[in-house]
């Protein structure tokens, strides 16, 4: 049994509540996957993203872990997949902008071409 928290950039799971959580790893997998999207220059729907704010809102109420867990987790996340800092993307403070269970994510923005010659 594990008593100490993990670091959340230690890039296995996150550790909640002194314990690896099923609940904590599925939303570390989930993060991941979406991180990479973005990474990779695709979308995120925005479907999976709301259903994974809620997964985290339910770990936090449920007592599976702390908010300041999962903040420090999307953070660290992001640095690691996306290569750059919340902080160096979004501005120190960030969290007031999207404040908990809202997952900072910025997809690369569309080509749009004028379809008429106006």
């Amino acid at each position: 049994m594990t008593t100490g928290r993990m670091a959340v950039s230690g890039r296995k799971s996150a550790v909640f509540g002194g314990l690896m959580s099923t609940l904590g790893e599925e939303i570390r997998q989930r993060l991941s996957a979406q991180f990479q999207r973005i990474a990779d220059g695709y979308d995120v729907a925005p479907g999976p993203r709301f259903r994974l704010e809620g997964l985290m809102e339910a770990a936090v109420l449920i007592g599976d872990c702390e908010e300041n867990d999962l903040l420090e987790l999307i953070a660290a996340l992001h640095k690691d997949i996306v290569g750059e800092s919340l902080d160096a993307r979004l501005g120190e403070g960030w969290q007031r902008w999207h404040p908990f269970p809202q997952i900072p994510m910025y997809m690369e923005r569309a080509p749009v071409s004028p379809s008429t010659s106006d």
